[in-house]
C-alpha cells in the first residue's frame, strides 16, 4: 500500500489513470459513500461531531490525490495536463463542499 502513495506523491503514476480511476472514480465513491454514511448517521440523531468527522473523513485524501494530480501533471506538462489541474481543483472544492 506504501508503494501505492509512495508513486502518487512522486508524480510516478500514470496521470491518466491517477486523474480517471483514482481521483475521479475511487476518490468520488469515497466521497460520496461518506456523505450517506452521514446522512444515515444524522437521521439516527448522533451527535453532530460524529456526523461531521464521517462526511470529512475522505478530505484528507482528496487534498492528497490533488496533490498527486498536480505534482504529476507538473512533470507532464502540456494543455491536457493543465486541464486535469483545473479539473482536481474543482473536484476538491466539490467534494469537500458536498
Amino acid at each position: 500500500m506504501t508503494g501505492f502513495f509512495r508513486t502518487r506523491w512522486r508524480g510516478e503514476a500514470p496521470l491518466d489513470r491517477l486523474f480517471w480511476r483514482d481521483m475521479l472514480l475511487v476518490g468520488t465513491i469515497l466521497s460520496v459513500a461518506s456523505s450517506a454514511l452521514a446522512l444515515i448517521l444524522l437521521g439516527l440523531k448522533l451527535p453532530l461531531w460524529l456526523v461531521l468527522a464521517v462526511h470529512f473523513l475522505p478530505v484528507p485524501y482528496n487534498i492528497f490525490l490533488t496533490i498527486a494530480v498536480w505534482r504529476t501533471a507538473e512533470k507532464s506538462g502540456g494543455l491536457k495536463a493543465q486541464l486535469m489541474m483545473l479539473g482536481s481543483a474543482l473536484w476538491l472544492i466539490a467534494t469537500a463542499v458536498a
